[in-house]
């Protein structure tokens, strides 16, 4: 049991102390990480330490493998604010040095079920739209989403693709005089699914998040369901919190 916490305890040390190298620019993007053999030396750990560390580190996203070559510092994650914010999704994305991008994957008209109903506080079988979508960070595949809205809230939407490649809510605000009041959202880690793993160019099984967002207007009626899985390779979030006392 001692024998397995200090083996944890020294491989937290090492992939803290090359996550500070990555930090401080030792280690830029793209570059090479010195050999396993070369680690265990610098930092006078067994080979089995630094093989853990660095698995830590692929899955977190921050170094990446490839077969016969060797293991290298992965691109910056994107950043995205959960917090109170006007900028939307290109927003930052332009901000951070990204072009964005939005491919629509399914945009319909579909009954409530029972779990969407609940939601979004409507019955059984009425009308919502579906709007399902990919973005884009400089043509990689960055986030899947998939939003729910009752029809009568937005009833041309269906015909709206074009525009719904940008901010949903600004044009549920613009055209459909839908005031945005707040959103409750629930951010979990998860396993990419089959389906998943196609639309983010991922492995199955990859650990990625999904964000489960509720939305609504200035009368606090539901007027958005979503679910959106983001890649855990290229995605942090930031969370503000202000406190009154």
């Amino acid at each position: 049991m001692n024998q397995n916490k200090e083996q944890a305890s020294l491989y937290n040390i090492v992939k803290m102390k090359i996550m500070e190298k990555i930090k401080s620019g030792k280690y830029q993007v793209g570059d090479k990480l010195p050999t396993e053999m070369e680690l265990c030396e610098e930092y006078s750990v067994s080979r089995t330490t630094i093989r853990i560390a660095l698995q830590q580190l692929a899955l977190e996203g921050r170094i990446y493998r490839v077969q016969g070559k060797g293991t290298f510092v992965s691109k910056p994650k994107i950043q995205q604010s959960l917090s109170t914010t006007e900028k939307g999704f290109a927003s930052q994305l332009i901000e951070q040095g990204y072009k964005p991008k939005t491919d629509i994957i399914e945009l319909k008209v579909i009954p409530a079920d029972s779990t969407l109903a609940s939601h979004l506080q409507v019955n059984e079988n009425d009308p919502v739209t579906q709007l399902a979508r990919i973005r884009y960070a400089n043509d990689e595949p960055l986030f899947y989403a998939v939003s729910y809205i009752p029809w009568h809230f937005a009833p041309g939407l269906v015909n709206d693709e074009e525009s719904c490649k940008g901010s949903l809510f600004q044009l549920l605000q613009d055209k459909y005089n839908v005031k945005i009041h707040k959103t409750v959202e629930v951010l979990e880690p998860i396993l990419a699914s089959k389906q998943i793993s196609e639309y983010l160019s991922v492995s199955e099984d990859t650990p990625v998040f999904h964000l489960e967002t509720l939305t609504y207007d200035e009368n606090l009626k539901p007027i958005e369901f979503s679910e959106s899985v983001f890649r855990g390779d290229r995605s942090t979030f930031t969370i503000e919190r202000i406190y009154t006392v």
